[in-house]
């Protein structure tokens, strides 16, 4: 009987292994010392009959992709992995990207430079925000801009000469 408890110790401690591999960087000998576990609790199932080690094998094909999908699932909400995963962009109403017909509206608007174009950055049409790429390079920021062209969903922009 003392043979299914170290069976089981051998199972829980890959599955703990696994875990650890997920949540610590070590370069895979983590996961060697689960596979070592993994085949000391297989070794001792079919140390006591073919039977009992059939019955490890299917517990250990059931238990380790369960553990790596439960571990994968749980890493987003621990605090490290809430430190290491970076957060999705948060996106307004107004920010997805405009069909063409609505920005060949834009053709020859002046609009304001609200982040340098070196050559790609927004500029601002009467409160609408536009990606736009800029004609001659490098624009700087609140500069007035002119748009010459649209392409699909880009806009090409100008630089106004101030007055």
């Amino acid at each position: 009987m003392w043979w299914i408890i170290l069976a089981v110790f051998f199972y829980l401690a890959c599955a703990a292994l696994i875990i650890a591999e997920v949540f610590v960087p070590s370069g895979g000998l983590i996961s060697i010392c689960a596979l070592g576990c993994l085949i000391g609790g297989v070794a001792i199932f079919f140390g006591q009959s073919k039977t009992a080690g059939l019955i490890g094998i299917v517990i250990a094909a059931v238990m380790i992709p369960a553990v790596v999908i439960i571990a994968y699932k749980l890493f987003p909400r621990t605090r490290f992995g809430k430190s290491v995963i970076l957060t999705p962009p948060q996106r307004r109403a107004g920010d997805a990207i405009p069909d063409t017909e609505q920005l060949e509206k834009l053709l020859g608007c002046v609009g304001v430079v609200l982040t340098p174009l070196r050559p790609v950055g927004m500029c601002d049409f009467d409160g609408r925000r536009v990606e736009c790429v800029a004609e001659g390079g490098y624009i700087g920021k609140d500069k007035k801009v002119k748009v010459i062209y649209v392409e699909e969903t880009q806009l090409t922009v100008r630089l106004l000469k101030e007055n």
